[in-house]
């Protein structure tokens, strides 16, 4: 008798188990699916959004898999969009990496380990500028308008 419970038991653990893995790939697809497409190409691009409650999450959820996330805030709070943005590499040249206006209040950017200069200009708001240094885990640079 124990050599039949024991194969039902075990296939029910593994429909288990395949049912948690489905539900797990379901929610990080649903999660990728509620992001903004990519902008930009090779090792320079982002992503803005952050704008609904799903968008917001799915941002939120993959800052820390990306060198750097930006955050638009108003001095109260109030998350922000329409925020212009210039990443500038720290060479000789100092070169603009990427140029962007944030269609949402998170960004997420990934660019290639280096020194940066961010410049970002809100509507009504004073110009505001951060210098991050990209590599070794995930940044957030904070701008308060």
């Amino acid at each position: 008798m124990s050599s039949v419970f024991v194969p039902l038991v075990s296939s029910a653990l593994r429909r288990a188990l395949l049912a948690g893995a489905c539900a797990a790939t379901a929610m990080a697809a649903q999660a990728q699916g509620a992001m903004p497409p990519w902008q930009g190409a090779g090792a320079a691009r982002y992503v803005c959004g952050g704008i609904g409650s799903d968008e917001s999450t799915a941002m939120r959820s993959a800052m820390k898999a990306h060198p750097l996330a930006l955050l638009f805030a108003r001095a109260d709070g109030a998350y922000m969009a329409s925020v212009d943005v210039t990443i500038k590499g720290g060479d000789a040249t100092n070169a603009a990496a990427l140029a962007f206006r944030a269609d949402g209040p998170v960004c997420l950017v990934d660019l290639p380990n280096g020194r940066y200069v961010i410049d970002a200009a809100a509507p009504g708001g004073t110009p505001k500028s951060q210098t991050v240094t990209v590599g070794g885990g995930s940044k957030t640079a904070d701008f308060r308008f």
